[in-house]
């Protein structure tokens, strides 16, 4: 039998074309790991080096022309998304595992993102500073920083590039992108939509394959003047040890993030955030719930809710209509929260959950049913080290003052939300969390097109946030300019 299998290129210098060395890798549908989404590129340093080069080469030009024309091509490029969007969604669900309409939720947020820039990017200028010299004028203008590298994560395989994509490129620099080999092909779709939109070779290039043969050389290089990179901490760590000191960095990494439930909530809407936050996209996302903490008067009841509402969760394929859970990205990210399962169940009280799904379509994919765990101390590692999984620990807590301590007492600072009506409990609340960013009566999830986001502590490089007009200033150097009349 013939292979059916599609091969997909590398994107370098306006042209699709195989990795040198001819290696591939094949990429499969974690709800069924007999469907093979695509074969991929397994890059290697020189491939990476070309695209570079590609970048280097394209960069006047692009920067000089005009941004009108660059935010045409980002809104043709969002177009493209939009015409394409059930196609590309599926395409989603199946190489990461995710619900159908979350997919294609994400491809017209890609899209909106798109948009946004196109607009934005040609609002952010410089300044004209007073002084007291009447032959002299005084201003600052910006100006793109040369080869950035973009470096994106398969949980949101789409939408995080996306975010990256257009500030830096409505701004005037040039790309090397990396999507995550786990979940290449949304990213692949995103250059196609930019290279369908026009964009002269060069500006936008794409190599996929392993972070330990190409990471280097888009990392390292003297060439490259910034680095996007969303991720864990661990491997975000490891690149800000070994960039160049002229190298700018914008990181979003890791995060163990609090939901904390007060004396005055309302418990319905507590649980229905623990669900939100803690279980959708099965547990992966940065900003996911991790850690529910709890006053003791209304910690039985909540619980008892919790429970109920996670026994009525269905699980399945996300193409399927109605499912609430799919399956984990990959066996290794299925691995590692069955290992902290294990871990959960010698450190605190096991109340659900946590089972390897068996039987029928759950024999093919990586299904596991979402835990619950109480009776948990903040001092233990289900509640300190980032599991990214259908994992909820819920921790008692003495009042508000204790919940915000420990809501404190982690490594981590990505997001945090507080389920209260009283005024004084929010006010406190948003200005003493260690969080970047701060929900009130929300599920820790989710972010704005047009505001910014970032963490604080180890989930972030606190220098320069992604999203919003915020997104635009990390591409862009500033240049004060001295001239007489």
């Amino acid at each position: 039998m013939a292979d059916t299998v599609q091969t997909f290129l590398n994107y370098i210098d306006g042209a699709w074309v195989p990795c040198l060395l001819g290696s591939t890798f094949d990429n499969l549908n974690p709800a069924d790991t007999r469907d093979v989404v695509g074969r991929f590129q397994a890059s290697g340093p020189a491939d990476a080096e070309a695209a570079v080069q590609a970048a280097q080469k394209a960069f006047d030009g692009w920067r000089k022309l005009a941004i009108g024309k660059r935010a045409k091509i980002l809104n043709d490029a969002a177009s493209y998304l939009e015409q394409n969007v059930e196609q590309f969604a599926q395409e989603l669900t199946r190489e990461e595992g995710k619900q159908l309409s979350q997919a294609r939720d994400e491809f017209l947020r890609s899209a909106q993102t798109f948009r946004f820039y196109a607009t934005e990017g040609q609002t952010l200028g410089g300044e004209t500073y007073p002084q007291d010299d009447a032959n002299l004028h005084v201003f600052s203008h910006r100006e793109p920083l040369g080869v950035v590298t973009v470096i994106s994560p398969w949980n949101f395989p789409a939408s995080i590039p996306a975010r990256k994509l257009a500030p830096a490129l409505i701004t005037g620099n040039t790309v090397v992108f990396k999507p995550s080999s786990d979940a290449p092909l949304s990213g692949l779709r995103l250059v196609e939509a930019l290279e369908q939109a026009g964009v002269p070779p060069g500006v936008v290039n794409c190599v996929t394959g392993r972070a330990g043969e190409v990471g280097p050389v888009i990392t390292n290089s003297q060439a490259i003047r910034a680095i996007s990179f969303t991720g864990s901490t661990t491997a975000g760590t490891q690149i800000h040890r070994t960039v160049h000191l002229s190298t700018r960095l914008q990181m979003e990494l890791g995060g163990k993030n609090p939901l904390i439930v007060m004396e005055d909530a309302d418990l319905n809407l507590a649980v229905d955030l623990a669900i939100k936050g803690g279980f959708s996209l099965t547990g992966q996302a940065c900003t996911g719930t991790s850690r529910i903490l709890v006053v003791p008067s209304v910690k039985a009841a909540f619980t008892d809710k919790l429970l109920t509402r996670v026994s009525q969760l269905k699980i399945g394929n996300g193409m399927a209509p109605g499912m609430d859970l799919g399956p984990l990205a990959t066996e290794k990210q299925l691995q590692t929260v069955q290992r902290y399962i294990d871990i959960g169940k010698s450190e605190a009280r096991w109340l659900c959950g946590g089972e390897r799904l068996t039987g029928g379509e759950f024999d093919h994919g990586y299904y596991l049913s979402p835990a619950v765990f109480t009776d948990v101390k903040n001092s233990m590692r289900i509640a300190q080290e980032e599991i990214f999984g259908p994992v909820l620990a819920i921790i008692e807590v003495a009042d508000f003052d204790d919940a915000l301590r420990q809501a404190n007492e982690s490594q981590y600072g990505l997001s945090a939300s507080i389920v209260t009506m009283n005024p004084r409990y929010m006010h406190v609340f948003t200005n003493e969390i260690q969080a970047g960013t701060v929900k009130i009566n929300r599920t820790t999830t989710g972010n704005l097109v047009n505001a910014p986001f970032g963490g604080l502590k180890n989930s972030s490089t606190s220098t320069f946030r992604e999203s919003g007009r915020a997104g635009l200033e990390f591409f862009t150097q500033i240049k004060t300019v001295y001239r007489g009349i």
